[in-house]
């Protein structure tokens, strides 16, 4: 939870800061934040994990950023430019643009950035696909060509998640992407203080002098990211008593995600602003290398056990931030809702789904569920998806840890006897999940670096053929095709759809311009 609230005072900071569109005068000014959880991995090429996402857009700039509403705006380009037929495509940097090293930022630094970025991403594999090739014409021009148009360019730029396309130096992004980097460079507002760094209780970060803010007001993760305070603080509370303690006293000025139990209580306090974040969705993901769930039958199995319902329930939101049950992968309300091949899930069949696991051939092999400690509502969640498992009659192992540490493990390829896992639930923002290609799951084609590791090839051919389909009416119809396959080999489990709150004090500046993401930089105090 922490982790929504620290992208809600991040989006603050930065809406204060570029709201004024000028950097910040004021000396000593220090923000402190409570994010969802801690940090341990510092590479954002390597994780999905939004507190290293987060980490990220404090410390890296990307070359297009999405406004409030969403659409991709120019950041590290100056302009752009494609060829009618959107097969070419011609960028500049803008003018100014240094590494946190000393040293500028060169087309050459993009490009390999780029080509580490498309490695992982969905968009920048969809790409490569599409015979998608970056180029370096000289220190600030850079372009792209590309074997048949591919609509998503500037999307993928503009990413904000799972993976976000940072830019990095060219030494760090040719090195080899099989660990995570740990050496932090960047050209963004904001400067890591590596010294003052305790893992576990504090991250430091500072106004970083070099960075050149755009002339454009702040909206979204687009715009002016001068910071208006000199000093970040990462305040790591995992006990969510201390942290609204904490924010009540003035100790704190934010927490990103408010535990569901507190939401209610802080609804009601005056010197306290909360807002909606943003929908999420919390899923279940199955590792697809070890049994069971390497068989359809186990995973549909699983599925015919879940009632989306108790999920949502236990998560403990409030009924007008929650919903009982949402049939679409791609968030109810959005405008690739759809409830193709949702329907035999509807309810739960527990018969079915004892039936479904036997056929699988399971023979009692166990199960390592890996259960969060200090994120409160995946705790929750992961706890009634035990419940699940067990009344199906799986040999549930569960192996309790922080949320950092869970983020670690699940990188593991190894079988559950030597250290591996099973399940492990997650949430995703909206953004993660709405549509084939920006869903992270869904999006992931065979060969993908996902932990779970799904793979299924109707997908990737269902997939390919509608991000190429211009007509509407053929969208849609993929669209149903899409989830109905998605529906038949489960890549994930959706478990209930919510909306994440964010909480800060009422004498922060700017609030009002929090997005949802790590903006921190449009704060004032």
């Amino acid at each position: 939870m922490k982790r929504r609230l620290y992208s809600a005072l991040a989006a603050l900071s930065m809406a204060a800061a570029c709201l004024s569109g000028a950097p910040a005068q004021a000396e000593g000014k220090t923000l402190r934040l409570v994010p969802y959880a801690d940090l341990k991995v510092l590479d954002p090429f390597f994780t999905t994990a939004y507190i290293t996402r987060n980490f990220g857009f404090m410390v890296y700039d990307t070359l297009f950023g999405p406004d409030a509403k969403g659409n991709p705006r120019p950041q590290m380009v100056d302009t752009y430019k494609t060829s009618a037929d959107g097969k070419s495509w011609t960028f500049t940097l803008r003018d100014g643009l240094k590494f946190s090293d000393g040293n500028p930022v060169r087309s050459a630094d993009v490009v390999a950035s780029l080509e580490r970025w498309e490695k992982r991403d969905n968009i920048g594999r969809a790409m490569v696909a599409a015979g998608g090739k970056w180029a370096a014409v000289d220190d600030k021009t850079f372009t792209l060509t590309l074997d048949q148009p591919f609509g998503p360019v500037l999307d993928g730029l503009a990413k904000v998640a799972s993976y976000p396309a940072f830019i990095i130096p060219e030494r760090l992004a040719k090195m080899p992407d099989t660990a995570p980097l740990n050496e932090v460079v960047g050209s963004g507002p904001y400067l890591f203080k590596r010294d003052e760094w305790v893992p576990g209780s504090k991250l430091v970060f500072l106004r970083n002098p070099a960075y050149v803010g755009r002339a454009d007001a702040p909206s979204g993760l687009a715009g002016n990211k001068t910071s208006h305070v000199d000093r970040v603080e990462w305040a790591i509370l995992p006990d969510a008593n201390s942290a609204i303690a904490a924010l009540k006293n003035g100790e704190v000025d934010m927490i990103e995600e408010v535990t569901p139990d507190y939401i209610k209580a802080l609804r009601g306090d005056s010197a306290v602003h909360t807002g909606v974040t943003g929908k999420s969705q919390a899923y279940l993901i199955m590792n697809f290398l070890n049994p069971p769930f390497d068989k359809a039958q186990a995973r549909q199995a699983l599925r015919h056990a879940i009632d989306q319902e108790k999920f949502v329930a236990a998560m403990g939101y409030p009924e007008d931030l929650r919903m009982n049950y949402c049939a679409t992968y791609f968030i109810c309300g959005s405008p690739n809702d759809t409830s193709a091949g949702a329907e035999p899930y509807r309810k739960v069949d527990m018969a079915l789904a004892k039936k479904l696991l036997a056929e699988s051939g399971y023979k009692g092999e166990k199960v390592a569920v890996m259960l969060p400690t200090d994120v409160a509502y995946l705790n929750s969640a992961t706890l009634v998806a035990i419940q699940a498992m067990q009344d199906l009659g799986l040999n549930v192992d569960i192996q309790s840890m922080d949320w950092a540490t869970e983020t670690a493990r699940r990188a593991s390829k190894n079988p559950v006897e030597k250290g591996g896992w099973s399940v492990y639930l997650s949430s995703a923002a909206d953004y993660n999940v709405n549509s084939p290609l920006n869903n992270t799951y869904l999006g992931a084609a065979c060969g993908n670096s996902l932990p779970g590791w799904p793979c299924d090839k109707q997908l990737d051919e269902l997939r390919t053929q509608w991000v190429g389909a211009t007509d509407p009416a053929k969208r849609k119809e993929l669209l149903d095709k899409f989830q109905a396959r998605a529906y038949e080999v489960l890549p994930y489990i959706a478990v209930g759809q919510f909306d994440r709150v964010h909480a800060v004090r009422a004498s922060i500046k700017h609030s009002d311009l929090l997005w949802g993401l790590p903006n921190v930089w449009v704060l004032d105090k």
